[in-house]
């Protein structure tokens, strides 16, 4: 048992589960858009996460104590160079017009983690522009970069970026409220600025406009549309039972499972209706 939970938080602290439900997102677009498989994509998308991810979350750890590493650290940081090697073998498979569209992702990962500013500050500590920034670059990559693969840029896939991007800001509210109590005042992170009740609040009103959003997308199937209601009330739930003193996997696996839930939906629905 003690080496299946080793196992477990090796999959959740390496950025394995989160840069799953990123690639769900985007099969989750594919189906939305009926855009044909596009494997090199998932492959640059899945590594690109995980390398995107535990650069932010360990590079700076990294370069404070390399002298004393933890076994697990070190494991992850071999684990995220051959994910970045993947990752590097996938992008050059893409052509310049691609990578023009992941410049501005790019670049606000780099801004995110590096800091450029004065008093040594990136974009993490610029106050409440955290959560703007993860949607933001989630519904780039999620949304638009399968449509520029399949060279499909409409007003159906401007909607689903906006849509996408209530979602994420909704799934990041257990998060916050998760960390309130280690987030330094300065960065006014939304529970700190709202408090947790009104926090909850805006994550419900966030909800509301991606289930309406649902309806606008033209030619919609009524099945995506129940399942997108469905997905809005299991978010819902998560948000409302979200505590500053919640299971260490509550965020980490249940509420970052969540995209994973909305493609299995999707594809179940798929599959029955063929």
């Amino acid at each position: 048992m003690k080496h299946l939970k080793a196992l477990f938080d090796f999959y959740i602290n390496s950025s394995l589960h989160v840069s799953l439900a990123v690639l769900a997102l985007v099969w989750v677009t594919e189906i939305q858009l009926a855009l044909n498989p596009q494997p090199l994509l998932y492959g640059f998308v899945f590594f690109g996460s995980i390398t995107g991810y535990n650069f932010v979350k360990y590079a700076a750890l990294a370069g404070l104590h390399h002298r004393h590493l933890t076994q697990s650290l070190k494991s992850i940081q071999t684990f995220s160079l051959l994910c970045f090697l993947a990752f590097c073998y996938f992008a050059f498979q893409f052509d310049w017009v691609f990578w023009l569209y992941c410049i501005p992702l790019g670049i606000l990962t780099l801004l995110y983690a590096i800091p450029f500013l004065p008093h040594k500050k990136n974009l993490r500590r610029i106050p409440t522009l955290k959560v703007f920034i993860i949607a933001a670059v989630w519904a780039g990559v999620t949304v638009y970069l399968p449509a520029i693969g399949a060279d499909r840029l409409d007003f159906s896939v401007s909607i689903l970026f906006l849509q996408r991007v209530l979602l994420v800001l909704a799934l990041m509210i257990p998060f916050e409220i998760r960390d309130l109590t280690y987030d330094a005042l300065a960065l006014n992170t939304l529970p700190q600025v709202l408090g947790i009740k009104k926090t909850k609040l805006l994550g419900l009103a966030l909800l509301i406009g991606f289930v309406a959003l649902e309806f606008t997308i033209p030619g919609n199937r009524t099945g995506y549309i129940v399942i997108t209601c469905i997905l809005g009330l299991i978010t819902a739930f998560s948000i409302l039972k979200a505590t500053t003193h919640q299971s260490s996997y509550y965020a980490s696996f249940f509420v970052e499972g969540i995209p994973v839930l909305w493609w299995l939906m999707l594809l179940a629905f798929c599959q029955l209706t063929l």
